[in-house]
């Protein structure tokens, strides 16, 4: 997928490699708000590890496995939507996405997935998006309302994050769903 414009001077990409410090400073101005529910600041630390990081995307990438997506308004990077996995054969994919503070509250991350499930669908042949949320990120719960999602369940305290057990909710859109929506 090539870079979409979202409108309003936004823009949506691929996140490679050689962005890796633009990546780092993203996290560094928005560390403790976009960890409070995600460990993309915690995988992100330093310039080595970003560029780490975004090397593990280009392999998923090249093996059909998982996608990375930068969000850009007015060239500046401030969030990211994925495709934390990918299983083509099963037409499988699992959706996520983190924000800046400075871009919250302009549908940027609900236009991003629109975009990325379109394509998975469509040119990808996913049958199943699933979206994995904690109960305690409204936020995220709404986008994945907005997008018509079903919440299917919540798995109990199935992961770990900063020593913490936390429950995670499941959400999910199936093609013919999407399609009609």
């Amino acid at each position: 997928m090539h870079a979409t414009s979202l409108g309003d001077g936004a823009e949506l990409g691929p996140l490679e490699p050689w962005r890796a410090e633009e990546l780092l400073d993203h996290m560094d101005r928005g560390r403790e708000f976009i960890g409070q529910h995600v460990a993309l600041p915690d995988a992100v630390t330093d310039l080595e590890s970003s560029r780490a990081f975004l090397e593990r995307y280009a392999e998923k990438a090249a093996t059909d496995t998982g996608r990375i997506f930068g969000i850009w308004v007015a060239g500046t990077l401030v969030g990211g939507v994925l495709f934390r996995t990918m299983d083509v054969p099963q037409g499988t994919a699992e959706a996520g996405c983190w924000l800046e503070p400075s871009a919250v509250g302009n549908g940027l991350v609900s236009r991003s997935v629109r975009v990325i499930i379109d394509w998975a669908v469509e040119e990808r042949g996913i049958h199943r998006v699933e979206w994995r949320v904690s109960p305690a990120n409204a936020a995220s719960i709404a986008v994945a309302r907005r997008l018509g999602m079903t919440k299917e369940g919540v798995l109990r305290e199935s992961y770990l994050y900063r020593g913490e057990r936390r429950d995670m909710e499941v959400w999910s859109v199936l093609a013919p769903q999407w399609r009609r929506s």
